[in-house]
Parts: structure tokens; C-alpha cells; sequence
């Protein structure tokens, strides 16, 4: 619990449209939503915020997502919003490992697919080596090696899907 740090944000919307750049559209109106945008780092075993950001609605989640203030064996817990394949190559050579909500509109390739069943037949877990590729500014190609790992919430009657580092290349460099 020492090394493990979870990052979320969360959007307060104010009164006025005038005053921050809006995020999203409302499905009915078309109009945009203005706000204020807290994000917040917590180290699990203090339940108190270590680090607090303050942006308009409409900025991106993945800045707060910094791997140079990371070190190897420490653990972070974000959502999909924070998924940024250049910054999580680099969690992933420093050696820190990372767990997120896989996003569906992500496009990888699978290297390699293990299922593991119950008794009954039923899915009990499933991990897939996948490799996400993404070019760069300069041309080169970046390529993150990840595990995506499946599971059936049975409360809630649905496959979950979770984007982690991959035990095969932490801390290769």
C-alpha cells in the first residue's frame, strides 16, 4: 500500500459557459459544459491528496500522469482518461507498474491470449500480451507492450477489461 498512488480528477461544473473553455456537448441542448476540472494524486496508505491541480473542464487528464516522478516498484491506479501510450512505455522501463480501465476504441495487436476457465467451464480470467504502436512526431514508431486482463463482474453481469504493464518488458530498456 506504500508504493501504490491512484490519480482521478473530477469536473465541477460552474454556472457560466463565459468563464472556462467547455468539455463534452450535452446530448440535448449542444451546448457545452464550462467547469472547473480538480485533479488529484493520493498515495493509497494516507487517503489524503499529495498533489492537486486545478484546470478548466476541458483539459486532458493524462498531463497529470507524470513517469519521471515515479520510481521503480511504485504502483499507480488511474482510469482510462490518463492512457497516454508515449508516458506509459516510459512507467514501464522505469519499472513502475500501472493498472488502468482499458478504453474499447483502443487498436493493438495480440501477441499472445490465455484463457483460464472454472470447473463449470465458465471464463474465470483472461490475459492477452498486446502490443499498441503509435507514430511519432519525428516518424519513428512507438510501441508499448501491455497485458489487457478480463474478468466477469458477476454482481454486474459484465466482462471487465483492465490495461496493465507487461511482466515481460518491466524494466527492459
Amino acid at each position: 500500500m506504500k508504493r501504490l498512488q491512484i490519480i482521478d480528477s473530477t469536473t465541477i461544473t460552474l454556472f457560466s459557459n463565459l468563464l472556462f473553455k467547455g468539455v463534452e456537448r450535452h446530448p440535448k441542448t449542444g451546448k457545452k459544459k464550462g467547469g472547473i476540472k480538480v485533479h488529484t494524486v493520493i498515495h493509497a496508505n494516507e487517503g489524503v491528496p499529495s498533489d492537486i491541480k486545478f484546470t478548466s473542464a476541458a483539459t486532458n487528464d493524462s498531463f497529470m500522469l507524470r513517469p519521471s516522478a515515479l520510481n521503480k516498484g511504485d504502483i499507480i491506479a488511474m482510469d482510462c482518461a490518463y492512457i497516454d501510450y508515449e508516458k506509459l512505455e516510459t512507467l514501464t522501463l522505469r519499472g513502475v507498474l500501472y493498472v488502468t480501465q482499458m478504453k474499447k476504441s483502443l487498436k493493438y495487436s495480440v501477441m499472445e491470449d490465455c484463457m483460464y476457465q472454472t470447473t463449470e467451464g465458465f471464463m474465470e480470467v483472461r490475459i492477452q500480451h498486446v502490443a499498441f504502436s503509435k507514430v511519432l512526431k519525428g516518424g519513428e514508431t512507438l510501441t508499448h507492450h501491455a497485458r489487457i486482463i478480463t474478468y466477469a463482474d458477476t454482481q454486474k453481469h459484465k466482462l471487465v477489461s483492465l490495461l496493465s504493464y507487461s511482466i515481460d518488458f518491466i524494466g527492459q530498456q
